[in-house]
């Protein structure tokens, strides 16, 4: 080889650059999530009677509040889709079979879908009201709120 060989100057791709914007969806979901999550467990560990107030009325308590429903649904999007990003970039480096790369990467994708959607609906459906009998303690409560 002489002197004179040229080496070509690396194409830059066109378009959105998925990588960089998941990479910096890593980091800006990490700090949101460490914020969201250690309130949550301040705020349901430490505030009132700490963790001898949790029970079923506690959580039917919060998800009666929009605030605490956004919260949660906020915390479960971001650790579900951070989560899944993370795995996906694990089944990137290390599995080398397209078909199998592109099989694990789509069923990463489906399976953090479906528990956004289900999880999503848990908590903005949640009736503690939903199938209580007369022996239950909530009965009372319930039948109040009629």
């Amino acid at each position: 080889m002489s002197a004179q060989t040229a080496v070509a100057p690396a194409r830059r791709q066109r378009g959105v650059n998925l990588e960089k914007w998941g990479w910096v969806f890593m980091r800006v979901s990490g700090v949101v999530l460490v914020v969201l999550i250690f309130g949550h467990l301040f705020v349901n560990l430490m505030l009132g009677e700490g963790i001898h107030a949790l029970d079923f009325a506690f959580i039917a308590g919060k998800f009666a509040t929009p605030f605490w429903q956004w919260w949660d649904v906020l915390m479960l999007w971001l650790a579900l889709i951070h989560g899944a990003n993370g795995m996906r970039t694990i089944v990137n480096d290390y599995v080398t079979n397209a078909t199998a790369r592109k099989a694990l990467v789509w069923a990463l994708g489906l399976a953090a879908g479906l528990l956004i959607i289900l999880g999503t609906l848990v908590v903005f459906t949640f009736d503690p009201c939903l199938g209580v009998t007369e022996s239950s303690t909530l009965w009372e409560t319930c039948q109040a709120q009629g």
